[in-house]
């Protein structure tokens, strides 16, 4: 009897990748043959003419699996095939079907499958193929994702708790920052389980798991680097310098981890932002370069300047999506959520042993 666990989540970009990879990974060690399936392909990349997802691919160098990507992704759920399926083009009894029989495929020579949910909970509307819906189809346990910022974060757990009803094995708690622990620990772990919503771990955010380093935006960028200084450092969040420059001083001086996205032009800014610890580097737009004095106060201060020709509007959407996207590229990366999942989590419960 083949187990099949399926790893879901509230929003995008919350670690279901690395978190789904490392279950898999902590099963093997256990003694486990472990399979891996997406059955919607939802993190999209064009391969030499061909669109595939780079999770299965991942999931397959990580895991030493051989299984074809047809199997592991029934469905690329492109935008393409969204309008398809939204004009009726798609049927959802044929593709239930499509994922039943690939998953049977995948289990036949498996004790435990690992299913990874598409971009989130509800992903798989319009073809009736939601996460618990296709829980319901292979019949796998359920495990949620979720973050926690703020208090009314834990409506959301508590509605998707109720969606996935008895198949749900727990929920862990992801990227959590230190300043929200204890909240969650003591306020909201004891409110969940008290409605009978079992919390399976509670998982610190990790620099290396949440953010890209500065090199790695960099190259996601198409950037030139002006400064000869290290580009190793972390950067989680983006601030746009659009203000006066007092009042971006008092703004910078806010933040962490963070790079300064402003015009090239802007002297000003350039200068209240390498006054700010905070900044780790700063990413000048419009392709304007900046003057040498506050190229030199830069390598001084050991902050890198990245140069890009695209305007700020664009230059924020592509970095953000470089950050989003940046959290499972590589072994690494589920070897560091391993380690967290066996210091913060019931692994044992997770995997239903």
């Amino acid at each position: 009897m083949t187990h099949a666990t399926l790893v879901t989540s509230i929003d995008e970009s919350t670690g279901k990748t690395a978190i789904t990879l490392a279950l898999a990974q902590l099963a093997a060690e256990a003694g486990e043959e472990v399979g891996y399936m997406k059955p919607k392909g939802t993190r999209l990349q064009s391969n030499v003419g061909k669109t595939l997802d780079g999770d299965p691919m991942l999931a397959r160098d990580v895991l030493g699996l051989d299984a074809e990507m047809h199997q592991m992704e029934p469905i690329v759920y492109s935008p393409t095939f969204v309008e398809q399926a939204v004009r009726g083009k798609e049927d959802p009894a044929e593709l239930r079907e499509t994922v039943a029989e690939q998953f049977d495929a995948l289990a036949a020579d498996k004790d435990h499958v690992f299913v990874e949910g598409g971009g989130s909970l509800t992903t798989g509307g319009i073809i009736d193929l939601t996460d618990d819906a296709v829980a319901e189809v292979i019949d796998a346990r359920v495990v949620l994702v979720a973050t926690y910022e703020r208090p009314t974060d834990v409506d959301d757990v508590v509605a998707a708790a109720d969606r996935l009803g008895d198949r749900l094995d727990g929920v862990v708690f992801n990227l959590v920052a230190d300043a929200d622990y204890d909240e969650l620990e003591t306020d909201v772990v004891p409110f969940l389980e008290g409605r009978g919503t079992p919390v399976e771990g509670v998982l610190p955010r990790e620099r290396d798991l949440a953010g890209v380093t500065v090199g790695d935006l960099a190259d996601e960028l198409g950037a030139q680097v002006l400064t000869e200084v290290p580009t190793g450092e972390y950067v989680e969040r983006f601030s746009v310098g659009a203000m006066g420059s007092d009042e971006a001083l008092r703004h910078f001086r806010r933040t962490k981890d963070a790079a300064v996205i402003t015009g090239g032009d802007r002297a000003d800014i350039h200068t209240a932002a390498l006054e700010a610890p905070g900044v780790k580097c700063l990413i000048l737009t419009g392709g304007h370069r900046p003057s040498g004095a506050v190229v030199g106060k830069a390598a001084e201060k050991g902050v890198p300047i990245l140069l890009v020709q695209t305007d700020t509007l664009t230059t924020v959407d592509r970095a953000e999506e470089v950050v989003r996207s940046g959290r499972t590229r590589d072994a690494e990366t589920v070897d560091a959520m391993q380690a967290l999942l066996a210091d913060h989590a019931d692994v044992d419960g997770l995997l239903g042993h």
